[in-house]
């Protein structure tokens, strides 16, 4: 019986995002802001009417929630989740037969560096993933990511925070396959909290009009090292023993 619920639940799903302007719809939302139906439209290519039953069914299925701020009504992703399965289609798309193949976004913007809804995705945030594997700050695998002791030290010296309630069930670090790159870039709490870092201290832009984000000098700087040199005080030796987490 849960197999067969199971199984209504994932067709359902499918059906809903199979359809083209509703698809148009989500992958403008994983950019992680809120855009009015009006905007939500032009994106779908249809006309507003057509747009307000799709946004329905989305939020009848729970894919999409909806801000009200006075007089307009804002729609954004319903969470992480959602967001995570749409990149994860994005990159199960380009298995299909090369007629039908997209490699990837075309945008050459978007290829360097892109938003995905709360975390950073193209080449910027896959280098800065495997940088930060190679100084042994994360462990990143297919079965999932890990932090190790030396990692803490460096985003703890770099003020980078992330929730560690036991309460939060969203992984810290989860291993996403890039769309464009078909390397790992970092997901998860802390793929969220590097974001928010990384815009605070102008590593990157957000364009306007798009999920595409401009990597400033100073972000270009910080990938080199590493995240190491942006660090404000000397970092604690520590034994780089995995510290396992949850993925």
């Amino acid at each position: 019986m849960t197999h067969f619920a199971s199984g209504i639940t994932l067709a359902t799903t499918a059906n809903l995002i199979g359809d083209v302007a509703r698809a148009n719809i989500l992958c403008a939302l994983t950019g992680g802001r809120a855009l009015t139906a009006g905007e939500l439209a032009l994106h779908a290519g249809v006309s507003a009417s057509t747009t307000s039953g799709h946004l329905s069914k989305l939020l009848d299925a729970g894919l999409v929630t909806v801000v009200k701020q006075g007089r307009h009504r804002y729609f954004r992703l319903s969470g992480p989740r959602v967001a995570d399965m749409l990149e994860t289609l994005m990159g199960a798309a380009d298995l299909g037969p090369t007629r039908h193949r997209p490699v990837g976004p075309r945008d050459e913007a978007l290829r360097r560096a892109r938003s995905c809804y709360d975390h950073m995705a193209g080449r910027f945030a896959v280098d800065l993933a495997e940088r930060l594997q190679a100084g042994g700050f994360v462990v990143l695998s297919d079965e999932g990511g890990t932090v190790t002791e030396a990692g803490s030290a460096l985003f703890g010296a770099l003020g980078i925070e992330f929730q560690t309630d036991k309460a939060n069930r969203r992984p810290l670090c989860r291993c996403c396959l890039d769309w464009s790159e078909r390397r790992f870039h970092i997901g998860g709490r802390l793929g969220a909290a590097l974001f928010a870092h990384a815009e605070r201290e102008k590593w990157v832009v957000r364009v306007s009009g798009s999920r595409a984000l401009r990597v400033t000098r100073a972000g270009e700087t910080a990938l080199a090292g590493g995240l190491v040199g942006s660090a404000p005080v000397a970092l604690p030796q520590t034994r780089r023993r995995n510290v396992r987490v949850s993925a």
